[in-house]
C-alpha cells in the first residue's frame, strides 16, 4: 500500500450528452438518480447551474481537461484533439505521481500518438461472459421516413446471460473499473477516468431502466421552432432535414422516457463504482467528480441530438457533482452558483495540492463546496462554429452521405451560408446573449422566458440590458492570452548584456 494516504484518489465519472435537468436532486420527479441524490445529500455538492464550454464532445473535453476555452488553441471540432505539447489533466496527474486508469471513449487525444503519456492503463473491455444486446438497425426505417434521423431505437432486448445486463462497452468499462478498485494495492494514488457512452444517442436502454420511468411525470418538451421565429438558421435547417415535424407528443414523450432510462442506468453504474470504493475502504480518501461533456435536445425545439454552434440550456447546462476527500471542508447539498467545466481542473489541482503548470482560466470550486461563499462567476461562456473559409472546421472527415444519421447537421456545417457561423454565448443568471458572426444575435430574458423561445435582441426595452452584456468582450480579451511558462534560457542575460554595452 502507498505510504502517503493523505493524497486523495480521483474518480472522473464522465457520461456523454447528459442534460443538466435530468437529475432528481434538483426537483425533476421523472428522473431516477438515487445514487447521485444520496451523495449530494450527504457527501457532495451538486451544481445546478454548471455549463460546458462547447456543445459537442471533443471541443468540450479538450476544454475541461486543459482549463482552456476552445478558442485558445482552436479546439472547435471532433477532429482536432489535444496535441502532445498541450496540457491535459490526465497527463499532469500521471507526471505528478498518479496511477491513471482510463476506461472508455477517447474524443480527447489523437489516437495515432498513443495513450502512454496520459495513462498507465488504457483499458479495453473483453465481452467474454456477457451476451450482447439485440440490436436491429432496421428499426430506424428508410432514409425518407420520420424515424431514420430521430436516433430513436427504444427498448434493448435482453438475452440469457450470467449478469442481468445487455452487454455494451459502458458495462465493460464499469466492471473493469470495479475490478481495478478491488485489486489495486499500489504505492501511488490512482485516478480512474470513466468517459462513458450513455446517454448519447441512439436513444435505447434495456430493462429495468426502460420501464422504470414514469412517462406521466416527464416535463413537457419545449415546443418546436417555427419558420418565423428569430432563432439560428442551423436549427431550422436541421429540423427540416430530420423530418420529425409530424411526431405526436406521445412519440416525443416515449423518446424522452428512453433517454431518462439511459440516465437512470448510468446513475446505477455510478452507484456500483461508489459501492466498490466503500467496500475497499477507499471512499473517504477519494475525490469523485461526476459531470457530462454537454447536453441533448431530446425533443426540445423539435430536435434530437445537438448542434455545434447553438447554446440552448438543454445543450450547455450539465450535471456536475463533486465529492471531495473527507479532509476537505464540505457543506453538502445543491448550489445555484454559475460554474463552468473549466473549473474542474482547477479544483483537482487544489484538492491534490499539485498546483498548475500552465496558464488556464478555471477557478477552484472549493470555496463553494465548503459553504464559505455562494458566489463564483458573474457569467458563463460557451462557443462554437467557424468563419467562412475554415474548411478544417467543417468536419469533412465524417461521412457525408444522407445514410449517415448525423447528415442533417453535417450537411449544414459544410455550407458557407450563415448556418455554421462562429458564435459565442454569454449567460448570466437572468439573461443569455449570443454573438453570431453571420446572422442575427440572440438575447433571452431567462426570467420571463426560461425556454429561450423569444429572442428580444431587437426589442428596444432591452437596450440597457444589451449594453451591459459586455462580459463577452472582456472575457474574450482576458481568456486569449495564454502566456507561456517555460522561459528561454540565456535570453535575459543576453538582453542585459546588450543594454550594458550600448
Amino acid at each position: 500500500m502507498r505510504k502517503n494516504k493523505s493524497i486523495p484518489n480521483i474518480i472522473i465519472f464522465n457520461p456523454d450528452q447528459w442534460r443538466g435537468d435530468v437529475v432528481s436532486y434538483i426537483g425533476n420527479k421523472a428522473a431516477i438518480t438515487p445514487n447521485l441524490d444520496a451523495i449530494v445529500q450527504n457527501d457532495a455538492v451538486g451544481f445546478a447551474n454548471a455549463f460546458c464550454q462547447n456543445p459537442v464532445c471533443t471541443p468540450s473535453r479538450c476544454s475541461f481537461m486543459s482549463g482552456w476555452y476552445p478558442h485558445v488553441r482552436g479546439h472547435r471540432t471532433m477532429f482536432y484533439m489535444m496535441r502532445p505539447d498541450e496540457p491535459v489533466l490526465l497527463k499532469t496527474l500521471k507526471d505528478n505521481g498518479y496511477f491513471v486508469w482510463w476506461g472508455g471513449k477517447n474524443d480527447l487525444v489523437p489516437a495515432q500518438h498513443g495513450f502512454s503519456a496520459y495513462c498507465d492503463i488504457k483499458f479495453v473491455p473483453q465481452p467474454g461472459k456477457y451476451s450482447p444486446a439485440k440490436w436491429d438497425p432496421s428499426k430506424f426505417g428508410s432514409i425518407d421516413g420520420d424515424i431514420y434521423y430521430s436516433f430513436f431505437y427504444g427498448k434493448l432486448e435482453n438475452e440469457a446471460r450470467t449478469e442481468d445486463i445487455a452487454w455494451d462497452w459502458d458495462w465493460g468499462n464499469i466492471f473493469g473499473a470495479i475490478d481495478f478498485i478491488n485489486s489495486y494495492n499500489g504505492s501511488k494514488p490512482f485516478c480512474i477516468y470513466l468517459p462513458l457512452g450513455f446517454p448519447h444517442p441512439p436513444y435505447r436502454v434495456e430493462n429495468p431502466w426502460h420501464d422504470m420511468i414514469n412517462r406521466a411525470l416527464i416535463p413537457p418538451r419545449i415546443s418546436s421552432i417555427k419558420k418565423e421565429d428569430l432563432k439560428p438558421s442551423i436549427l431550422k435547417g436541421i429540423i427540416e432535414r430530420q423530418n420529425l415535424q409530424n411526431w405526436s407528443e406521445e412519440r416525443w414523450r416515449e423518446l424522452r422516457a428512453v433517454y431518462y432510462g439511459m440516465c437512470a442506468r448510468v446513475d446505477y453504474q455510478f452507484g456500483l463504482v461508489v459501492e466498490a470504493l466503500r467496500k475497499c475502504g477507499l471512499y473517504d480518501n477519494t475525490a469523485i467528480f461526476f459531470f457530462a461533456d454537454h447536453g441533448d435536445f431530446t425533443g426540445d425545439y423539435g430536435l434530437v441530438e445537438k448542434t455545434q454552434n447553438t447554446f440552448e440550456d438543454c445543450l450547455t447546462r450539465v450535471p456536475f457533482v463533486i465529492k471531495p476527500p473527507a479532509n476537505v471542508p464540505l457543506k453538502p447539498g445543491v448550489r445555484n452558483a454559475l460554474v463552468e467545466l473549466i473549473d474542474f481542473p482547477a479544483t483537482v489541482e487544489e484538492i491534490t495540492g499539485i498546483g498548475h503548470f500552465h496558464t488556464h482560466f478555471g477557478r477552484s470550486l472549493l470555496p463553494i463546496i465548503s459553504g464559505k461563499t455562494d458566489i463564483h462567476r458573474d457569467a458563463v461562456f460557451c462557443e462554437g462554429g467557424r468563419r467562412h473559409g475554415d474548411t478544417q472546421c467543417m468536419e469533412l472527415e465524417s461521412p457525408q452521405g444522407k445514410e449517415f444519421q448525423y447528415w442533417p447537421r453535417l450537411s449544414l456545417q459544410v455550407q458557407e451560408g450563415p448556418e455554421h457561423t462562429l458564435a459565442t454565448m454569454c449567460r448570466t443568471e437572468k439573461f443569455k446573449y449570443v454573438k453570431r458572426l453571420y446572422e442575427t444575435d440572440e438575447l433571452y430574458d431567462l426570467t420571463a422566458d426560461s425556454n429561450e423561445q423569444n429572442n428580444v435582441i431587437n426589442n428596444p426595452a432591452y437596450r440597457n440590458v444589451l449594453s451591459t452584456m459586455t462580459g463577452e468582450r472582456a472575457w474574450c480579451k482576458t481568456a486569449s492570452d495564454r502566456a507561456g511558462w517555460e522561459t528561454s534560457k540565456g535570453a535575459a542575460e543576453a538582453l542585459y548584456l546588450e543594454l550594458l554595452t550600448e
